[in-house]
């Protein structure tokens, strides 16, 4: 029974880390949808993102299963809630990977600023890595590299502000870029929550290599927004 329980447990490990995988590609390819108007490449994400919620429901089942049937605890059923905690976050990753592309798919003719989008795909990219390192730290149960993850969200959060202020800034200068600078905040927005909930991931691989609910990056975020800090 050990032995079975083992490799079911095993493969709960291999599907997330493909479901992650998969959140991961939905990602870069919305972004990289959004800054090209590339219209058909975000509507492949949006279709895509059926199979990440499968995933989802599909290890949330299985590990429900498990909990019942072979009644774990201590270590092993710290693994099994943590991978249905985390395979929550990595779902709701995907639903914003949707809501960028739904993004590109919305506008129509705005006028860009090229700088803007630079920027949202430099802060994407540092995104990328983010859920990359997680899922390596996941792997190996490794809380210290899980904590180093969740400070690069530091980084992301500034990207943020910054590029929040210069949308500000190019709406209060050109009217005409309203329409394209809001969806620009939108985006950046949507990617920073990804950042966010790579965070939630790396409070559970610690919860997972040591049995205690650590809270990270727990700064007010919005009131450093809006106080221009």
């Amino acid at each position: 029974m050990r032995r079975v329980f083992e490799e079911e447990l095993n493969d709960l490990h291999i599907r997330f880390f493909q479901m992650g995988k998969g959140v991961n590609e939905a990602v870069y390819k919305s972004v990289k949808a959004f800054v090209n108007h590339d219209k058909e490449l975000a509507k492949e994400v949006i279709i895509g993102d059926s199979v990440i919620n499968k995933y989802e429901v599909d290890l949330e089942n299985r590990c429900f299963e498990l909990i019942a049937l072979q009644q774990p605890v201590t270590t092993d059923l710290r693994k099994i809630v943590t991978i249905m905690k985390a395979s929550a976050d990595l779902e709701r990753m995907g639903d914003h990977a949707v809501s960028i592309a739904k993004s590109t798919i919305r506008v129509k003719g705005n006028k860009r600023d090229y700088e803007i989008e630079a920027q949202i795909a430099e802060m994407s990219e540092k995104v990328k890595v983010m859920v990359q390192d997680v899922l390596d730290a996941y792997v190996v149960s490794d809380a210290d590299k899980a904590e180093k993850v969740a400070l690069s969200d530091v980084a992301v959060d500034d990207d943020f502000r910054k590029i929040y202020q210069a949308c500000i800034r190019q709406m209060k200068a050109d009217p005409e870029i309203v329409l394209g600078a809001s969806d620009y905040m939108l985006v950046a927005g949507f990617i920073e929550r990804i950042g966010d909930y790579v965070t939630n991931i790396c409070e559970w691989i610690i919860y997972l290599d040591t049995g205690k609910m650590t809270e990270l990056n727990t700064n007010n975020k919005n009131d450093r927004l809006f106080k221009g800090q």
